[in-house]
């Protein structure tokens, strides 16, 4: 598609084509945070969790910074899970940055 589209056009295409390869995902997973034991009102939307292990975050920016890095480790931490993946399409070609939250 290239860039200079909205994130969520980007959403759409890519729901659409994880579908077309098979590839299990949730879109808009809601990741439910807990505070001293307890569980909040307020939960995390990913825009993906793919094969219930890795939280997918799109971007439409000009390059991936040090926010939206925070953002996806909140999401691990708050997911309990240890995989995240940024896709930036904003910039003139993808951009991809691979997120780890070691939790254990």
């Amino acid at each position: 598609m290239g860039h200079g589209f909205s994130e969520t056009v980007y959403q759409e295409a890519l729901a659409k084509e994880f579908k077309l390869r098979g590839i299990p995902f949730v879109r808009e997973a809601r990741l439910p945070i807990n505070y001293k034991g307890e569980q909040l009102e307020t939960v995390f939307k990913a825009d993906f969790l793919c094969f219930e292990d890795i939280v997918v975050e799109l971007k439409a920016l000009d390059k991936i910074g040090d926010n939206e890095v925070a953002q996806t480790l909140n999401y691990l931490r708050a997911s309990n899970k240890q995989r995240g993946l940024i896709l930036n399409f904003g910039a003139k070609s993808l951009q991809f940055k691979r997120v780890v939250w070691n939790w254990k």
